[in-house]
C-alpha cells in the first residue's frame, strides 16, 4: 500500500505561528506501514479506518500533547488511537515526534 500523508496545517491563533509541528520517525512511518499493509491483506474498509483514525491523532497532538497518559519510557507519551495501536510520541519546544506506532502486545521498549 502506498501511504498517501495528509499535508498538516498547525492550527493558529490570531495569525501567530503555531506552536508545534508533527514530524514522523523512520521507525514510526515504517511501523504504520507494515500495520496498514498487513490489515489490509485481510480488511481493506478496516485498514483504511485504522490509517485515517492514526493520521487524524498525529494531526491533533500539537493542539493537546499533553492529554494523553505519560509514556512507558520516560520522556513519552502514548496516545491510544485504537484498542490495538498505541502512537508513541516525545514532546519538544516546537515539535512533536511521533516515535513510534506499537501495538499493546508488542515488546516495547
Amino acid at each position: 500500500m502506498t501511504l498517501r500523508w495528509p499535508k498538516f496545517t498547525p492550527c493558529s491563533k490570531n495569525g501567530e505561528k503555531a506552536v508545534q509541528t508533527v514530524r514522523w520517525s523512520d521507525e514510526a512511518t515504517t511501523d504504520l506501514v507494515e500495520i496498514i499493509d498487513y490489515i489490509e491483506q485481510r480488511n481493506a474498509t478496516a485498514a483504511k479506518n485504522l490509517l485515517a483514525a492514526i493520521m487524524l491523532s498525529a494531526q491533533s497532538l500539537p493542539l493537546m500533547p499533553y492529554l494523553f497518559r505519560l509514556g512507558r519510557v520516560p520522556g513519552t507519551r502514548e496516545h491510544v488511537v485504537h484498542p490495538n495501536y498505541i502512537v508513541v510520541y516525545q514532546v519538544g519546544d516546537d515539535v512533536t515526534d511521533i516515535l513510534r506506532v506499537t501495538h499493546p502486545r508488542q515488546q516495547y521498549p
